[in-house]
């Protein structure tokens, strides 16, 4: 009954869905993060808004970067960190924050700018989901 457990649970570990779901929870708590670091360094620490962003955003990526590779991605991970995958986690965030950014910026032009925050928020999630799964955390090949 073992092999056939184990078998079903790397399915399920490799279900496009369940990764997807569990990088949205991870973003999830990353906003929260993010939020949070930036309200800190902000109102208390009283850095300007700009370097309290950064700082925010710093930490949330930090954060999201160690949440996927051991949960959402540990099936390509092991779950090892690596100095290299960090950097490139770090790097497509930047390319989900452009995206979204211009895609709240152009959408607002049509939309009102509520609607226009909640389809970047999801052009976001499809960009760094991507860019995760397929540039990040891809499934390493052995070497031989």
């Amino acid at each position: 009954m073992k092999p056939v457990f184990r078998l079903i649970s790397r399915a399920w570990a490799a279900s496009p869905k369940r990764k997807m779901a569990s990088f949205a929870l991870v973003g999830l708590c990353n906003t929260a993060i993010d939020f949070g670091v930036f309200m800190l360094a902000f109102r208390i620490l009283g850095l300007p808004i700009v370097a309290a962003n950064i700082v925010a955003w710093l930490v949330a990526v930090s954060g999201s970067y160690v949440m996927n590779t051991m949960i959402t991605f540990q099936a390509e991970t092991g779950r090892v960190l690596r100095r290299k995958d960090y950097v490139n986690f770090a790097m497509s965030g930047v390319l989900g924050v452009i995206a979204t950014t211009a895609t709240l910026v152009v959408l607002s032009w049509h939309l009102p700018v509520a609607a226009a925050k909640l389809v970047s928020i999801a052009v976001g999630f499809a960009v760094n989901f991507t860019m995760s799964n397929l540039v990040v955390f891809r499934r390493r090949v052995p070497k031989t």
